[in-house]
């Protein structure tokens, strides 16, 4: 084999190694208290995201959140400089999906009505310790 076919093959490597360390990396990063997708009750009129068929691949969050005993999600810690967010599905992701499924549900920033087998929800994101 000759030095330049080598030497390539050894940068392509090298290059290979650096996306995949890239792409599984920022999971593990973490930082500070962990934020959470949190479920609340409400009776609150108006128009509200349908979220009942979602998809737990789509929506991880979300559904862990709707499925748990006190409405909370796993906890998401954000990544040092903001390099995991560009690189990670958050919970802040899926409620601005959310926001942008039904915008009129937006009751706030970062808080949206939603309904979960016809059950009113709010669903925020929080920063809160276990």
């Amino acid at each position: 084999m000759r030095r330049v076919t080598r030497n390539l093959i050894v940068v392509i490597a090298l290059v290979v190694v650096g996306l995949l360390a890239l792409g599984a990396l920022p999971g593990y990063l973490g930082t500070g208290e962990p934020y959470h997708l949190v479920v609340e009750p409400t009776d609150e009129e108006g128009p509200a995201v349908n979220v009942t068929g979602v998809s737990e691949r789509r929506y991880p969050y979300l559904t862990g959140a709707l499925a748990s005993e006190d409405g909370r999600s796993e906890g998401y810690q954000t990544g040092p400089y903001g390099l995991k967010e560009s690189f990670t599905h958050t919970p802040f992701n899926e409620v601005d999906a959310l926001s942008q499924r039904v915008p009129e549900a937006v009751v706030a920033e970062g808080r949206v009505r939603i309904e979960y087998e016809g059950t009113r929800y709010y669903a925020t994101v929080r920063q809160e310790s276990a």
